[in-house]
């Protein structure tokens, strides 16, 4: 359920193009343990003549509701809100949100339903030049290109991107100033999917998943790099908890059998966590997304930063009008090996969620090498054991012939 408002007719109903309704396994956050499936809504929020793309997604339980809000208005943003009722719903107000002023413009009702909240702003395309870079150089990346600002994007209608058999969205943009023809035969992706329950997508890095989380793979295909070893990277931002940053973690396994890497990275909200966002630092060079096109992905640390040094999301400013941020860089890919340069194309993906992230397991394949390495050589001291048995009854059943 979304509410709209308008100059002239106030608050009424928005009308969700399309929407979906479905019944979602999934893991309860905030303690609301217990609860099995989720009703889950994916709908495009319009009311506004020739509206900004805003796709909701909302995910009710026995007694909470998650609420994810996309936009590109702006530069590529998501709000993440959940409530401890069944009854949330969000509210937009057009007129507001598009104004220089937009705080109050986006809200989640009943206000103090609301048990956590955040937000994250992709606001910056990187390029750098790797081509004389040595080792232990101070830019191991390269001497960077100017970067290109995502808010100055212009983006499809997510509605004709819409594709509910497969719960994801597409929001496919390029430069507004085309006069430098990289973007000419170019685009910048970011497709957002929801789940309908728990497991892992078909073309690695195979996140594992719940209904709890959305994915978001973010492509660049054709854009014509300034240089002949580009690398490329993005600067993303997030909504500063009080004066501190979230956690970053490394988690590390002994399970392969998913992904080219041991590892898994994590951005966490609270302590225990409300919320995170969780990658496997890996990129691809290809669509085909194997370990041949693997490329390495390196992330800065989180650190302060002023508001007005970053891209403004409207999105951001409504809901949570002036706030401290944090940012930090994603780079992808190495001066050496493939890279973008090989087939122009580039994709990552990760997981952004509430609750607690979901969490690797060893998976069959490693428990049945883990068994027999184990077993194995248990089976030989058995075997042994029971040959040296057998060798000293017989050695004590026999008697001396004189």
């Amino acid at each position: 359920m979304c509410r709209c408002w308008g100059p002239s007719w106030g608050w009424v109903p928005c009308t969700p193009t399309p929407w979906l309704l479905l019944s979602l396994v999934c893991a309860a956050p905030f303690g609301l343990l217990g609860e099995e499936t989720r009703q889950v809504s994916m709908e495009v929020i319009s009311g506004w003549p020739n509206a900004p793309n805003l796709l909701h997604i909302r995910a009710v339980g026995t007694n909470s509701t998650l609420h994810y809000v996309w936009s590109t208005l702006g530069p590529p943003a998501v709000v993440l809100v959940a409530t401890n009722t069944t009854q949330s719903v969000l509210s937009v107000n057009w007129s507001l949100l598009l104004s220089p002023h937009p705080h109050g413009g986006l809200m989640v009702l009943p206000k103090d339903s609301v048990q956590f909240s955040s937000a994250l702003v992709f606001t910056r395309l990187l390029e750098f030049d790797s081509t004389k870079v040595s080792e232990g150089a101070s830019q191991p990346s390269g001497k960077p290109y100017p970067p290109y600002s995502l808010a100055e994007f212009s983006w499809n209608n997510i509605t004709n991107s819409l594709d509910l058999a497969t719960l994801s969205a597409i929001f496919q943009g390029h430069p507004v100033d085309e006069s430098t023809g990289a973007f000419a035969n170019g685009s910048l992706a970011f497709k957002v999917q929801a789940f309908s329950g728990s497991g892992r997508p078909a073309q690695p890095p195979r996140l594992l998943h719940t209904a709890d989380a959305c994915q978001l793979e973010v492509s660049l295909d054709g854009a014509s790099p300034r240089g002949n070893h580009s690398l490329f990277g993005l600067e993303i931002a997030t909504v500063g908890t009080g004066l501190d940053c979230p956690s970053v973690k490394e988690l590390h396994s002994i399970d392969d059998e998913y992904a080219p890497v041991f590892q898994v990275s994590r951005l966490l909200w609270g302590s225990p966590p409300s919320g995170f966002m969780q990658w496997r630092p890996v990129a691809f060079a290809q669509k085909q997304q194997n370990r041949e096109s693997a490329l390495p992905c390196q992330a800065s640390s989180l650190h302060a930063t002023l508001a007005y040094s970053l891209p403004s999301s409207p999105i951001v400013q409504a809901f949570f009008g002036s706030q401290n941020f944090c940012a930090f860089n994603l780079t992808f890919g190495a001066p050496t090996g493939p890279g973008y340069w090989d087939q122009h194309y580039l994709s990552w993906s990760m997981l952004l969620g509430m609750g607690f992230p979901p969490v690797e397991a060893l998976s069959p394949l490693v428990l049945g090498i883990i068994a027999v390495a184990l077993g194995t050589p248990g089976l030989i001291l058995l075997g042994g054991g029971l040959f040296l048995l057998l060798r000293y009854k017989q050695h004590s059943e026999y008697q001396s012939v004189n």
